[in-house]
């Protein structure tokens, strides 16, 4: 049986799949190689890039036309900036995939000699040129990982690249793909010879296209979910289909993931006879943010870069972005796939990374609230939450420990929202959730608390304001956004928190709670 592959390449005969050559347009790529031309495949981590090299590579070869070899230079990143052994490690890579496709190719032979007599700052340019010249037919070399590599290490391995091109296609690769996360045009390359910073253009001004991989649409979604129904029998519902869109906006992992647990992992799910229904998939979200799981984990390590920082954090607030973010930080955290474009500008890239980031950036602080708040102090005996009663706990929490909890958050200026969100997980865990609406230009954070109990579900929205200046000044607008958001999201209660971030305001002035109503809705108001 097939299923669902989270893991490495995607091989169609043991995994769901959709065809590799399908995601991007087959007939411009090839016209790119008849015309030998160097271009590049960009796209972020697990969407697919290697499956796609693959099958290109086997593609190619089953024409008959080309001889193309695929090799992944991920190793080559443990010699850092060590040239000679970064380069000879990349001939070795390089030959031993070829001899893998072509036996008869004498590659490895030719490393030997090659490594044996130059340094590895000539050491594969001199290699692609005897191989090219004994190869029958013309070499495309399609090379993935090529980011992975550091500073000095991939300013010889471009320039090596570069000065074999005007040989091509007789004595050098007809055709070279470089595939990495980032579009080499934007890489920062830190030389500690030359003491500078070298952009990745300057060393490889030969590349002729850029292309990335996209995710999946909603039809291929549908396409791949449904590989899995017809050779089970098992249906995923129409609101289970929506709710994986709605989740993960085609992100090709977190597709396969989501379904990987419903249908695998979780024991209703193995079931073939029950249909994999919303709530199912809504269970395996939560598993999969709870387990940490490796993708999601490694979202906490880029997070702590600064100049993913300094775009994801105005988000958090909903404020602009900052003078001080230059157009690389934003066109990195792009190719990191951390956000994207959308109808209404920047926003993070879909629904599940929106509430992994806030949850990554809080962990600590959840796990040190596990011994100060226990979630039964909260839940009445009808089994509802005491909103109230959390919020004014909240408040006394915030004034007693604020100064010494957001002195230690990288986030600083994110610190209240990511305070209360830390706070929140802690009570909800294991009984409920909280949604997330935030993005850049917003002026506020929606939270949407939602707790089932035994008469029905619990909804209730809590919107986040930071005070600038004289709440009576943004207290209308505010009171209007949130009944608005309340309304939109059917929710029982609503809340407003207003965090004065005015200099030197005494806590008697900033703390206050009182009831406001905005067309018949009523609305508390939580100073702070």
């Amino acid at each position: 049986m097939r299923f669902f592959n989270t893991e490495g390449p995607v091989n169609c005969q043991y995994h769901y799949c959709l065809p590799p050559l399908d995601r991007i347009g087959l007939d411009e790529l090839l016209t790119l190689i008849e015309r030998q031309k160097y271009f590049l495949l960009h796209a972020p981590r697990q969407t697919g890039k290697t499956t796609y090299l693959l099958a290109l590579t086997e593609y190619l070869n089953q024409g008959g036309r080309y001889q193309a070899v695929y090799a992944n230079l991920e190793d080559v990143q443990a010699a850092r900036e060590d040239v000679e052994a970064g380069m000879k490690a990349a001939v070795q890579l390089i030959a031993r995939r070829a001899a893998q496709y072509f036996p008869d190719s004498e590659a490895e032979q030719l490393a030997q000699a090659v490594l044996r007599q130059q340094s590895g700052y000539v050491a594969l340019g001199a290699f692609l040129t005897n191989w090219c010249k004994r190869s029958l037919k013309p070499v495309v070399l399609l090379l993935d990982e090529v980011d992975s590599l550091i500073g000095d290490t991939l300013i010889s391995l471009l320039r090596q690249l570069r000065s074999g091109y005007d040989t091509r296609p007789a004595l050098f690769p007809q055709s070279v793909m470089l595939c990495g996360v980032r579009d080499i045009q934007d890489y920062r390359i830190h030389s500690s010879i030359e003491k500078a910073i070298i952009t990745g253009g300057s060393a490889f001004n030969i590349k002729a296209k850029s292309l990335r991989l996209g995710d999946f649409n909603q039809e291929e979604i549908f396409l791949l979910l449904g590989q899995h129904e017809q050779e089970t029998g098992q249906p995923f519902t129409p609101e289970a289909l929506a709710l994986i869109w709605q989740f993960t906006n085609g992100q090709p992992w977190l597709v396969n993931a989501l379904a990987y647990e419903a249908c695998f992992e979780m024991k209703v799910g193995r079931i073939r006879t029950q249909p994999i229904t919303a709530e199912l998939i809504q269970e395996a979200k939560e598993r999969l943010i709870l387990r940490r799981v490796t993708h999601l984990h490694q979202l906490s390590d880029k997070l702590k870069e600064p100049r993913v920082q300094r775009v994801i954090e105005p988000m958090l607030r909903g404020d602009e972005l900052t003078p001080d973010i230059s157009e690389d930080d934003v066109q990195y955290t792009l190719d990191l796939g951390l956000v994207r474009r959308g109808p209404n500008g920047l926003e993070v890239a879909n629904r599940i990374y929106a509430e992994v980031i806030p949850r990554e950036l809080t962990v600590v602080q959840q796990i040190k609230l596990e011994t100060i708040e226990r979630p039964a102090w909260y839940i009445e005996a009808d089994g509802q939450l005491n909103m109230p009663k959390l919020l004014a706990a909240f408040q006394q929490f915030f004034r007693e420990n604020s100064e010494f909890w957001l002195e230690r958050y990288e986030y600083r200026e994110a610190g209240p929202h990511l305070l209360l969100q830390a706070f929140l997980q802690r009570i909800v865990n294991g009984g409920g959730r909280v949604d997330r609406e935030y993005g850049l230009g917003r002026r506020r954070t929606d939270l949407l608390v939602i707790w089932p109990h035994a008469g029905g579900v619990q909804r209730v929205v809590i919107e986040i304001k930071l005070l600038r200046k004289a709440p009576d000044a943004i207290l209308r607008e505010s009171l209007a956004q949130t009944a608005d958001y309340a309304d939109k999201v059917g929710a029982t209660d609503a809340h407003l928190l207003l965090f004065d971030i005015r200099p030197n305001r005494p806590w008697d002035e900033r703390i206050f709670h009182r009831q406001e109503s905005h067309q018949g809705r009523t609305i508390t108001v939580w100073g702070m």
